[in-house]
Formats: C-alpha cells, sequence, structure tokens
C-alpha cells in the first residue's frame, strides 16, 4: 500500500530532507585525492548525529556503516574503510538520516582531483537525467512515467540503466511502496497524487546495465568493471507539481 502523507508529516520531511542536503554538501568538501572513504563516511555519521538525527543505514538489514561510499566500478552499496581515493577517481555518495520518525534519502557522483572527458558526462548525463524523472513526478501522470523519462535521457547518451536496483516510496520507513524503477514504459502503474513521496534514484553504467555483488554480500560491481554513477533525491508529490525534499 502506498502512503499519502499529510501536511504535517511533509513539514517534518522537509526538515529531515533539508538537514540531509546541508550534511552531504559538508561532506562535498572534503573529497580529494589522499582521502578514505571511511573518514567520509565518520564525518557523515558526526554531522547526523550533531542534528539529533540517526543514520538511516547504519544496522539495516546488516549494513555496517552510515553512507554507502561507491568508487569508480562500484554501482551501489560500498562499504567504507581504507580505500584512499586518488586523482582521477569517481565516487558516488549515498546517505539517509531519519530525524523526528521521518526519513530522507539523497546520493550524488563526483569526480576526486581530474577527472576524464568520459568520466564527467556519466555523472553529469546521470545527475540530468535524475532531474528528467523528477519533472515527469507530478499529478496524474504515472509511475512508469518518471522510469521512461529516466531511461529515455540515459540511453540517448550513450548510457546504460542499472536494473537490479530501483528507487523506492519513503516516509517513516527507509523503504515503502511503490518501487521506482529507471526504466519502463510512459503510461504504466500506479497513478501518482498528491502526497506521495519517492526517493528517485538513477544508477547509470558506462558499460552494461548488467551487475553483480561480491562476497561481502553489499557491494553491487558492474558486470563489465566499467564506471558506474548515481544520483538521487527524496521528492514529493504536490498539487502544482514535484518538490525536492533533499535540495538547499
Amino acid at each position: 500500500m502506498i502512503l499519502l502523507k499529510s501536511r504535517s508529516e511533509l513539514d517534518l520531511m522537509r526538515e529531515s530532507g533539508r538537514k540531509l542536503a546541508a550534511i552531504l554538501e559538508r561532506i562535498k568538501g572534503i573529497i580529494k585525492p589522499g582521502v578514505t572513504t571511511g573518514e567520509i563516511d565518520s564525518l557523515a555519521e558526526e554531522l547526523i548525529r550533531q542534528e539529533k538525527a540517526i543514520p538511516a543505514f547504519k544496522g539495516y538489514r546488516g549494513y555496517p556503516a552510515a553512507t554507502c561510499t561507491s568508487v569508480n566500478e562500484v554501482v551501489v552499496h560500498g562499504i567504507p574503510g581504507s580505500l584512499k581515493l586518488k586523482d582521477g577517481d569517481i565516487i558516488s555518495i549515498d546517505l539517509g538520516l531519519e530525524y523526528k520518525d521521518y526519513f530522507s534519502d539523497a546520493a550524488f557522483t563526483v569526480g576526486v582531483g581530474k577527472i576524464d572527458s568520459k568520466a564527467k558526462k556519466l555523472i553529469e548525463v546521470t545527475r540530468d537525467s535524475l532531474n528528467e524523472g523528477i519533472k515527469a513526478a507530478k499529478p496524474a501522470n504515472r509511475l512508469g512515467d518518471i522510469s521512461h523519462a529516466v531511461q529515455k535521457y540515459v540511453e540517448k547518451n550513450g548510457f546504460s540503466v542499472v536494473r537490479q536496483f530501483v528507487g523506492h516510496g519513503v516516509g517513516r520507513n527507509l523503504h515503502e511502496e511503490p518501487e521506482v524503477p529507471n526504466f519502463g514504459r510512459k503510461g504504466w502503474g500506479e497513478i501518482l497524487k498528491p502526497g506521495m513521496v519517492l526517493a528517485i534514484e538513477p544508477m547509470v553504467n558506462m558499460g552494461t546495465w548488467e551487475c553483480e555483488v561480491l562476497e561481502d554480500g553489499w557491494t553491487a560491481v558492474t558486470s563489465d568493471k566499467k564506471l558506474s554513477a548515481h544520483f538521487e533525491h527524496t521528492v514529493a508529490i504536490m498539487e502544482d507539481g514535484p518538490e525536492i525534499l533533499t535540495k538547499l
């Protein structure tokens, strides 16, 4: 069942989303060659707790950290640790928090130091595909309109959309109905209604869309070991269109 949020619930989710957006901006500021993914994770958890919030991912289904730090060919769920970032890497940071019983979830990908033009284009197309999906997130449209908008934009630009992992509803739980695929048919699926809140999150690969999960049970990598990028916002469907809750 898809849960519609009331005005008061949306106000709380806006608070949660603003806090998350501010924390992600702080994290962007420390990403450079020589920084470890563990240091990024430590800062994220410290900032979340300073806001009297709870790291949404830590302990979720046994996940061991506050952030997912996915470097280069890692698509999602990269576990932070001793890995040092180096010039030319790209890194996706996926982070969620719980504030006053409401969750927000967002992600971004950035280059470390100087990156090549292909990596830069992958990041730009992934970010822009999220914006295309958000534009389609308006009342009376259908879920598939979001999915189709993302897929069409990504494939037009020569990249592929991950299919094993999808977006989701969000609210009192980190993952709620419905699932939000980044591929699909226009006019398919649930009708979008005011009060729905969705985590829309394109994951885009430079090569094949296929992925595999490593032995740790979490880290998902591209099957061909080519680069992957990831962007995500928590988005409320409002009467007059989409509202991004995880944006400053």
